[in-house]
């Protein structure tokens, strides 16, 4: 089973509903043993990095997560709660959850996209990511193939966890981290069939993760 990490400021339901649409078992929750016995977590985010914080201390699930990242259990960040995963994030001045070392910023409207053209911000739409470095959650998947993105801050992490970038303004980070921890800027549940490969990729992972142990 995959957990889906519920601490009332995440998309829980667009990733139910993905992931009953590939036929994966799964739950909401956040029940502490139930996360501990799921072969692997989805820790989604909507809105602001101040008030997903606040969220996780009010019921102590940022030490929840963070004692069963350092535990190896396989996980993978969608949105706010990929920025969260970084030291700091500049909405709401916000001290996160410091398991990747970065912080999370805001795009300067006045950067160019391509053929100069001022970017609006928030990132709203279809893009591509290239990626830096391998990654299990991209096998099978079209390097051309583009996800949704919404978003008016970016992750920079440190240059080692960089996976993939994207280019909006600037080359931004829009994947990141380890194996078995992944964060992703864009919505896989929401990025029609390369999201639904990625988030088989996730628990074709998870699987083997727990079948090894």
């Amino acid at each position: 089973m995959l957990a889906i990490f519920d601490y009332k400021a995440g998309n829980q339901t667009s990733v139910r509903r993905a992931l009953d649409h590939l036929g994966i078992p799964n739950e909401i929750t956040n029940d502490p043993e139930k996360l501990d016995k799921a072969a692997g977590i989805i820790f989604p985010g909507v809105g602001a990095a101040g008030q997903a914080m606040e969220e996780l201390h009010s019921e102590g699930l940022d030490e929840v997560i963070k004692a069963l990242i350092w535990q190896k259990k396989p996980v993978l960040g969608i949105c706010v709660g990929c920025q969260i995963l970084l030291d700091y994030s500049e909405e709401n001045d916000t001290k996160a959850l410091e398991v990747i070392p970065g912080e999370c910023r805001l795009f300067n409207p006045s950067w160019v996209d391509y053929e100069d053209i001022t970017i609006r911000v928030p990132h709203m739409g279809w893009n591509q990511v290239e990626l830096v470095k391998e990654c299990e959650l991209f096998v099978g998947i079209d390097p051309d193939a583009d996800f949704y993105f919404v978003h008016s801050y970016f992750p920079h992490p440190k240059e080692d966890f960089i996976i993939g970038t994207t280019r909006y303004g600037i080359d931004f980070c829009s994947v990141h981290g380890r194996e078995g921890l992944w964060a992703v800027q864009f919505h896989p549940e929401k990025s029609g069939r390369p999201g639904l490969k990625m988030l088989q990729n996730f628990y074709n992972y998870c699987l083997e993760a727990a079948n090894a142990e």
